[in-house]
């Protein structure tokens, strides 16, 4: 479980099978690698991955093919690139963001960056690529004034399109100039995971309808073909 606020910037470097180089090169390196051991769950670019290997400077991990086809990952080792690094929540740290998975529900993109006086306006897209339709994904989830994750970012949700092709988000300058939001050009792809409380509660008022439908399908006649007089 993590919560959205960023430690620090880090590179990657494919290896084989999947594996990643997780560089730590900006923010607290020392507070991130201190206190890393093997097995620890870290979020690069809001995916959740454990620590295998630990490196002087940064450590290794393995993601699954699922995780490779839904992320960025495969394609966050370009020149010039860095990736959103937080470690895991522990029992009795701060919830400064929202509570955040790590498990990404798909890829949207940035459509635009504004900046005003006090923050800036940032327009994310819901990606479409030839692995999956993300909109149908993602698009369910949002809501003006809700919670959402981008790369790994806490992010409120200031505006979004009636058929959830894209939504907007204000953000301060120092989330901005801390994160890879300032690295990003239009069109670039990120990581996007919905609230996860927004899911469970559209699962709940789905499985309620679902028992109320089944509800209204008990007649008399019903009980009496199933041997009830």
């Amino acid at each position: 479980m993590f919560t959205g606020l960023i430690e620090a910037l880090g590179t990657t470097k494919i290896q084989e099978q999947n594996s990643f180089e997780i560089t730590v090169v900006k923010g607290d390196r020392v507070s991130i690698l201190s206190d890393l051991e093997i097995g620890d769950s870290v979020a690069v670019d809001g995916v959740c991955l454990t620590v295998e290997t630990l490196l002087p400077q940064g450590f290794i991990a393995t993601a699954s093919p699922e995780t490779i086809m839904r992320t960025t990952l495969s394609k966050s080792d370009r020149p010039g690139n860095y990736v959103n690094l937080e470690t895991s929540l522990r029992a009795g740290g701060k919830i400064g963001g929202h509570f955040v998975t790590g498990h990404v529900d798909g890829m949207g993109c940035l459509v635009e960056s504004i900046a005003t006086e006090q923050s800036w306006e940032i327009t994310f897209g819901i990606a479409n690529t030839k692995e999956a339709q993300w909109q149908d994904n993602i698009a369910p989830y949002l809501a003006s004034k809700g919670s959402i994750t981008v790369n790994g970012i806490s992010l409120t949700i200031a505006e979004t399109a009636a058929d959830g092709s894209w939504f907007k988000a204000a953000v301060i300058p120092l989330t901005y100039a801390e994160t890879n939001l300032s690295y990003l050009e239009s069109g670039d792809l990120v990581n996007i995971e919905s609230d996860i409380l927004g899911k469970y509660v559209a699962r709940l008022i789905g499985d309620r309808k679902v028992q109320k439908t089944r509800a209204e399908d008990i007649s008399l006649a019903f009980l009496t073909d199933h041997g009830y007089t």
